[in-house]
């Protein structure tokens, strides 16, 4: 289960928790946005800069281990690391204890779920993370005041995905909310723009790993807590 919360600093998408118990893999939805992850096992502290994922994938869980993580907002990016080296991946942050971690060369003090708004308030003073505001405004329906080339080039720089890629996750991810809440798929293609239901299962399963029927049936369906970064 997956604890979450919403945060007031425009770079913050959320911040959320978990802890591991009695499961060794779970269905990794597709999402836009990338990731800071601390996770203890075995007292054994790790850290990983986790990139966005195009598609849904299985991915390992190790058993009985504590998690935390920030998902940056979409637009956030950190100009030392190239979010589009990431998409689909994830780089490893060195020499993590419960309590400091190194980061561009500096000493931190570890986050955790109540000071991630400090922790993501100094890796912007220091210049570690950037927002280019352009990407959510569009995002938001703004028309844009660049050209479109350049849209795409600083969508790419700031989310590793262009324009479209970003729009078909989200759009796949409500789809899957709205499913989960009990709403028809017809309905769905309806409200979300999709062409008919063959499209969107198609969607469904390359972006969330389930049909709408697994979705609709709560001891098959992924854990709406899943799909929190919608």
């Amino acid at each position: 289960m997956i604890e979450s919360r919403p945060s007031e600093l425009p770079h913050i998408e959320r911040v959320w928790r978990s802890r591991s118990e009695d499961v060794s893999g779970m269905m990794s939805v597709a999402t836009s946005h990338w990731e800071l992850v601390f996770w203890e096992h075995r007292g054994e502290v790790q850290a990983a800069v986790l990139g966005p994922e195009p598609t849904a994938s299985q991915a390992p869980v190790p058993g009985d281990a504590v998690f935390f993580g920030i998902s940056f907002a979409l637009g956030t990016s950190m100009p030392h690391i190239p979010v589009s080296t990431l998409v689909g991946g994830s780089a490893a942050i060195p020499d993590v204890t419960r309590r400091s971690l190194w980061l561009k060369g500096s000493a931190w003090h570890v986050p955790d779920y109540d000071n991630a708004e400090a922790f993501v308030r100094r890796m912007v003073r220091e210049g570690i993370v950037d927002l280019d505001p352009v990407v959510p405004a569009v995002l938001g329906g703004a028309p844009p005041d660049v050209s479109d080339r350049t849209l795409q080039r600083r969508f790419i720089a700031a989310t590793g995905q262009n324009q479209g890629a970003v729009r078909q996750i989200h759009r796949a991810r409500q789809a899957a909310v709205l499913i989960q809440e009990g709403v028809p798929a017809q309905e769905v293609v309806h409200l979300l723009g999709y062409f008919d239901q063959p499209h969107l299962a198609r969607s469904l399963k390359r972006y969330v790993g389930r049909t709408a029927t697994q979705l609709s049936v709560p001891d098959t369906a992924e854990p709406l807590s899943l799909l929190y970064k919608t």
